[in-house]
């Protein structure tokens, strides 16, 4: 086992800015706004938060386009305003984790313009450049994540730059050491400032070597990422989590080994997919399986088990509310939001709760295109509806899998707007917020809250939870998900039924023959004795060993 660190027993909060909390009425959230609602992280028990990009930008993106990587977007308040949310956030034992995007920088960046303005501007090659083909097209047929060709012409220096996700965003040249220079010295300007560490985008990419074929990962990345931690990390108390659609089992330990100087756990998504169809993707979503879902998780369990460190999480900033995509937002709403968490929480590694998922936020529902607000969604709309997709069936998609379920304000009331602004949201708040919020959660002693609280305590305090083995359990069951988790004789067993069904399933294949019931979702007193067990629908359990003599 690695040495253990402090985000070992830690739980990660995100906050995505724009959607948190509104201090002073004008629709977007900001930085004093998040820190007015630091007590309330402290008391659910927080380690660090992952802040979402708080960088001057065009918002292109919602500030993964960063103009200014040394700036505070004026929507968001002030750097004295970030140096006070750290310093807030230290006082309550809570660190702030920063999103580093790097890949990619804004087209209004400084950087960009002196690029696009002349070949001899040493700016110029900090980007990413190809000359036009013989027709004059694009150099090739590489298309954008958020759709449309990959590739724009400049006029001014007659050549075409890359953007691997929108023109607003051009990729940065990490092959020019004069860039990666400038990079280093941003993150020590940032890491002085006191900050816990990096979350970093899509950091694969920066590898890329296009001419090879190589745009997602490359043969540099492991190079730039040893040379990124010896100038900006070594000898800090800093944790790096890297976010990666590519990395693999047989690649995960080459980024977060122990050894490899490299980064201290990874994003992978290899869950997320298994309700896509393989071949369209999210645009095209296929039932469910649990088993399959069980399976992607155990194999990453056990690749992490004694190197690396896994992140744990079913939602971020890009994906749907997990309650309503693994579990019920309906009539179960409460134990499945709880049930999610106690699978989650009680694997090996550090899970991340994104917000308003601690109360069971759920999808929202938009009836024409205009109420979105994401780049991804509204390039692809004009993109499939050109090839004759009917809006009809591109909303029902973006209902379920676009990126905007989960930047709907912050639910804190059931008031106007939430309680999330006294001005107009930027982007509408779901209705369900008149009876799902943060106040009548809270006065639940049942409610989802309350159940976030005790997993993320059962973390900090429990060392078998952060360290123990994983063991998966009953892994072809259809609607149970079971593990256990093991150090030194010390055994906590885990058992969820995710289904909205009454399930049943043989005692003796998962628990202990003596236990004791340390959590469950719901109340009551469980006979462990009985050989078959029964589940009521999104019920689960914890159960820690007793040892007789």
């Amino acid at each position: 086992m690695p040495t253990e660190k402090w985000w070992h027993g830690a739980t990660g909060y995100q906050i995505y800015p724009r959607s948190f909390c509104d201090s002073n009425g004008d629709g977007i959230g900001d930085i004093p706004g998040i820190i007015s609602k630091f007590d309330y992280l402290a008391d659910l028990g927080i380690g660090f938060i992952w802040l979402s990009p708080v960088y001057a930008s065009p918002m292109a993106d919602n500030g993964y386009d960063i103009a200014d990587y040394r700036a505070i977007a004026p929507e968001f308040g002030t750097l004295e305003d970030f140096d006070h949310l750290v310093s807030e956030a230290a006082a309550r034992g809570i660190g702030i984790v920063m999103d580093l995007v790097v890949n990619h920088s804004s087209s209004q960046h400084r950087w960009f313009k002196a690029a696009r303005s002349s070949r001899l501007a040493a700016e110029h090659d900090y980007y990413i450049w190809r000359d036009p083909a013989p027709d004059g097209g694009p150099p090739n047929d590489r298309a954008a994540f958020f759709g449309g060709p990959a590739w724009t012409y400049v006029p001014e220096v007659g050549r075409y730059y890359l953007h691997l996700f929108s023109p607003e965003q051009p990729d940065l040249n990490w092959a020019n050491p004069k860039l990666r220079r400038e990079i280093f010295e941003m993150m020590n300007w940032w890491l002085d400032r006191g900050i816990a560490g990096f979350r970093m985008d899509v950091i694969d990419l920066i590898g890329k070597d296009i001419d090879a074929g190589h745009y997602d990962g490359g043969p540099h990345i492991h190079r730039y990422l040893r040379e990124m931690r010896q100038e900006t990390l070594a000898g800090r108390d800093a944790v790096t989590v890297g976010e990666s659609w590519n990395v693999t089992l047989d690649t995960a330990l080459d980024f977060c080994g122990r050894d490899r100087g490299e980064l201290d756990m990874m994003f992978q998504f290899h869950h997320v997919p298994e309700g896509w169809d393989p071949v369209q993707g999210k645009r095209c979503p296929k039932r469910f399986d649990l088993v399959a879902f069980k399976r992607v998780l155990w194999d990453w369990q056990e690749k992490l088990a004694d190197d690396g460190w896994n992140a744990l999480f079913l939602s971020n900033h890009d994906l749907p509310r997990q309650v309503s995509r693994y579990g019920d937002d309906g009539r179960y709403r409460v134990e499945a939001a709880k049930t999610l968490a106690t699978v989650m929480h009680l694997m090996k590694g550090t899970p991340f709760v994104y917000q308003g998922e601690e109360i069971g936020m759920t999808n929202t529902t938009f009836t024409r295109i205009d109420q979105f607000r994401d780049i991804e969604t509204l390039r692809h709309y004009a993109e499939q509806t050109a090839q004759g997709v009917t809006s009809e069936a591109f909303l029902a998609v973006a209902n379920a899998f676009g990126r905007d379920n989960a930047r709907t304000p912050m639910q804190w009331t059931g008031g106007r707007n939430a309680g999330f602004t006294t001005g107009t949201p930027w982007i509408e708040v779901n209705p369900s917020h008149e009876h799902l919020n943060v106040a009548s959660d809270r006065r639940d002693p049942n409610g989802v809250f309350v159940h976030y609280r005790r997993l993320i305590a059962l973390r900090r305090e429990m060392p078998t939870i952060r360290d123990g083995r994983y063991q998966l359990l009953l892994p072809d069951h259809p609607a149970i998900f079971s593990f256990a988790r093991d150090q030194n004789g010390d055994r906590w067993v885990v058992v969820a039924n995710l289904s909205s069904g009454t399930v049943e399933f043989d005692a003796r294949a998962c628990l202990p023959e003596s236990g004791e019931v340390l959590l469950s979702t719901h109340l009551g007193v469980r006979d462990l004795s009985l050989q078959t067990q029964h589940l009521r629908a999104y019920e689960s359990f914890v159960v820690r060993e007793l040892h007789t003599r």
